[in-house]
């Protein structure tokens, strides 16, 4: 989404601001339409989303530029872009939808009944585990819950917990490495992590190997860029990280360039394995394990969606089915 910081000649001739005054259901409605728009990047792309024509949808951002007396966003011959006041408006929409959703949700709560919305955040690469049972908690929870829509983000651990925090998402699944005291954690499943190189690395084809954490000091460690076991073991023995990545994907194409040793999730790396793009070295020895937790905001309680989900995901992995959803 661009921002364009440069004012128009038309906002520099205005002369006054209109004054949004009381707020209606047809101004959450616009805002609505203006928060896709601006998710999808220009009205055209917002058309299937929000099943109307690009033409509605182009009437309801200029009835929203009038009811607010902005100038919201440019569209021309050089692409979609809001303005600076766009992006202030974009920013406050975000928290007044999140806040109506929260508000929609405790009064299902009160009146013992389930709906709303319920934001659940996913470690990255994790479906391919097959120790996850994550899709059979969602059928489940779909089965007994289905007035609630279910809104699933991927993201780092990192980010799950401030989404967690800051009341962005209800519940998360990560693996977890430290005591969040904030949180109220269930362990779910494990991850086994592997040590990997790219099939030009000098070590994809050496005899011997090497056996000791020492002898990989010598070369260019990949390593993920926040706190977490892989940051932790590569400090505690002075492995050289000369490239950092935020997600399993960028570990990957770091390794595969033949010039970084890695850790990847073994079930992520299989099928890269199976190509001889990389393989493992040494996995008796080079190799740490992830435990995966549920976890949820201690307080305020969670909403009685969120409860049930923890509860479903919980009962899921304690069946140990792999059979799928």
């Amino acid at each position: 989404m661009k921002v364009s910081t440069q004012p128009s000649k038309a906002e520099n001739t205005t002369s006054h601001r209109a004054l949004l005054g009381q707020l209606g259901d047809m101004d959450l409605r616009l805002l609505r339409v203006f928060k896709c728009v601006a998710d999808c990047g220009g009205m055209a792309a917002a058309e299937m989303e929000l099943n109307i024509g690009t033409s509605t949808v182009s009437r309801h951002i200029k009835d929203l530029e009038i009811r607010l007396g902005l100038r919201l966003c440019r569209r021309g011959r050089a692409g979609f872009s809001l303005t600076a006041e766009g992006q202030r408006v974009y920013e406050e929409t975000m928290r007044l939808l999140d806040a109506v959703d929260i508000f929609r949700t405790g009064l299902d709560d009160i009146h013992q009944r389930m709906g709303g919305r319920l934001d659940l955040a996913l470690f990255d690469k994790t479906v391919s585990n097959p120790e996850t049972k994550v899709h059979i908690a969602i059928a489940d929870f779909s089965q007994r819950a289905p007035d609630v829509e279910l809104c699933l983000h991927v993201a780092s651990s990192n980010a799950i917990v401030q989404g967690l925090m800051d009341g962005s998402f209800q519940i998360g699944v990560m693996p977890v490495h430290r005591n969040l005291q904030a949180l109220n954690c269930s362990p779910l499943f494990n991850e086994k992590m592997l040590l990997y190189c790219g099939a030009s690395h000098p070590l994809f084809r050496a005899t011997p190997e090497p056996k000791q954490w020492s002898d990989l000091r010598v070369h260019h460690f990949a390593g993920l860029g926040y706190n977490s076991p892989n940051m932790e073991l590569s400090h505690q023995f002075k492995l050289q990280r000369r490239a950092t990545a935020f997600d399993q994907e960028g570990v990957a194409t770091l390794l595969m360039s033949g010039k970084y040793l890695g850790f990847l999730p073994d079930h992520y790396a299989a099928p890269f394995v199976q190509q001889g793009a990389i393989r493992a070295i040494h996995p008796d020895i080079f190799q740490y394990d992830c435990t995966f937790v549920s976890a949820f905001r201690a307080s305020p309680a969670p909403s009685r969606a969120a409860q049930l989900f923890q509860t479903c995901l919980v009962q899921a992995h304690a069946t140990g089915s792999a059979s799928k959803a």
